[in-house]
C-alpha cells in the first residue's frame, strides 16, 4: 500500500474537499445543524480560523488557516467526521472491510488537501468554494446557497452581493464529478 503524506505547513492556509462515503444523498445539508455544532465544538477545542466554507448536499470545501505553528489539520477534520458520524443513527450501507474495522459508512476515509501558496492561489480557492454551488447547478447564483460562507465574505467586502463567479471552474480541486 502506498505512504500517504500530507504538505504541513504551520500556521498554513489549506483548501480541503470532505466527501460522504454515498454521494447520491443530501445528508450534509439535510442534519447542517448537527456539522455546524461539530465544527463549533472542534473550534473551541483546536482553534483555526475559517475563510471560506461551502457546504453541498454530500460534500464540503473549505479554506482554513491554522493558529501560529500548528500543522495539525488531520485531527480537526477526524474530530470533526466522528462527531458528524456518531450523532447519526446507524444503518446505513458499510463495506465488508469498514465492518471488520467498526467504521461507520458515512464518510469517505480520506479528505483531499491543498496548501495555499500565495495570494493568487488563495482567492482562486476562495473563489471557487463559493462558487460550487452554482458549478453543481444548485443554484444560479452564490447569494442563493443558504450554506456558504458567500454572505459574510459580501458583508465583509470581499465580492459585490451579485457576483456571479466562474473562473477556473474546471480546475483540479479534489472533487469528482
Amino acid at each position: 500500500m502506498p505512504e500517504y503524506r500530507r504538505n504541513r505547513v504551520a500556521g498554513g492556509c489549506y483548501f480541503f474537499t470532505a466527501n460522504l462515503w454515498d454521494r447520491r444523498g443530501s445528508l450534509l445539508v439535510e442534519r447542517i445543524d448537527l456539522l455546524r455544532e461539530c465544527v463549533w465544538r472542534v473550534r473551541v477545542r483546536r482553534p483555526f480560523h475559517v475563510d471560506a466554507w461551502v457546504v453541498l448536499p454530500e460534500h464540503m470545501h473549505a479554506v482554513w488557516t491554522l493558529p501560529e505553528g500548528d500543522d495539525d489539520f488531520s485531527t480537526r477534520w477526524g474530530s470533526i467526521k466522528r462527531m458528524f458520524s456518531a450523532g447519526l443513527e446507524g444503518g446505513e450501507a458499510r463495506s465488508e472491510g469498514r465492518m471488520r474495522r467498526g467504521e461507520r459508512g458515512v464518510w469517505q476515509r480520506r479528505f483531499w488537501e491543498h496548501t495555499i501558496r500565495d495570494e493568487r492561489d488563495y482567492a482562486a480557492h476562495v473563489d471557487y468554494v463559493h462558487f460550487n454551488p452554482v458549478k453543481h447547478g444548485l443554484v444560479e447564483g452564490p447569494g442563493y446557497w443558504p450554506f456558504s460562507s458567500f454572505r459574510r465574505a459580501v458583508e465583509r467586502g470581499v465580492y459585490p452581493a451579485d457576483w456571479v463567479g466562474g473562473g477556473d471552474a474546471d480546475g483540479i480541486w479534489g472533487e469528482r464529478g
